[in-house]
């Protein structure tokens, strides 16, 4: 699958106990916020098998990693037990 998006539709719908979740705040060793001389940047300690995968060319043999942001009105909804117009529980 090309469509990251449609790639982990399917693994959470087909798959959720093989997607791997790692709290981002969890992982940062280092960062910086943006500036004139350089972007902002977030320097990750991650496992090993994560990063031999990260660099070159995508593979058909090699996982898929993503960063996903949930935003916090999401969140919020998500603890809910109001339903609104729209959502399907």
């Amino acid at each position: 699958m090309n469509d990251p998006r449609k790639a982990l539709e399917f693994a959470l719908e087909k798959y959720p106990e093989k997607v791997e979740l790692m709290p981002l705040e969890q992982l940062v060793i280092e960062s910086a916020r943006q500036n004139a001389k350089r972007p902002a940047y977030v320097k990750l300690a991650v496992p090993d098998d994560v990063v031999k995968g990260l660099k070159g060319t995508p593979r058909a043999d090699q996982d898929m990693v993503l960063l996903v942001r949930l935003p916090r009105e999401v969140l919020q909804r998500s603890e809910s037990r109001i339903v609104l117009p729209g959502e399907v529980r």
